[in-house]
């Protein structure tokens, strides 16, 4: 199967936006480990509708008018993984949710280490908001996209605490260079 993607300049470094016909299936991070999503080959495309709708509702989040995506996705995974970026889904704009909570939702509250496996590859970054999901304690924990694009993320979107006490961590200190 061919890909078509497009790459989009972003506060959080280039992202490359990749679809499946008529569905997004990755939102890709410049420096994005090799392997942790596995796509086929990709070809350029400068009018697929999808990437196009993406690129601007993407624009638009990061310029604080849009809280929610109205995207096509198609989600390439197990059926666990499935659960929790269905999960992800719910969490909403502004808010956190930890590993814990997530594992609870799905109804396999033991499984929180595999919930925080599944987030690290979740193929569809900010718009299935895995940089949502923190530590128990509050602290900034794995992110792809890396902790200071978490934390501008988070920042970005006025992000609640949801109870964790979170402080003096990265979620307050000042970005540079993303």
């Amino acid at each position: 199967m061919t890909y078509t993607c497009t790459t989009l300049a972003s506060p959080v470094g280039e992202l490359k936006l990749v679809a499946n016909g008529s569905r997004l299936v990755a939102i890709l991070w410049e420096n994005d480990a090799p392997g942790r999503v596995r796509l086929g080959s990709m070809s350029e495309s400068t009018d697929n509708p999808i990437l196009l709708r993406t690129a601007e509702q993407l624009r638009e989040y990061f310029a604080g008018t849009r809280d929610h995506f109205e995207l096509e996705l198609e989600f390439a995974g197990t059926e666990f993984q499935k659960k929790v970026w269905a999960a992800l889904l719910t969490i909403p704009f502004g808010e956190t949710r930890s590993y814990s909570q997530i594992a609870q939702q799905i109804g396999n509250p033991s499984a929180v280490r595999a919930v925080g496996a599944a987030n690290g590859k979740n193929p569809i970054s900010i718009v299935a908001p895995c940089h949502r999901v923190i530590g128990a304690s509050g602290k900034l924990t794995g992110f792809a996209g890396g902790l200071e694009a978490k934390a501008l993320l988070l920042r970005l979107e006025g992000a609640k605490r949801s109870g964790t006490g979170m402080t003096g961590d990265l979620f307050e200190q000042p970005i540079h260079n993303v």
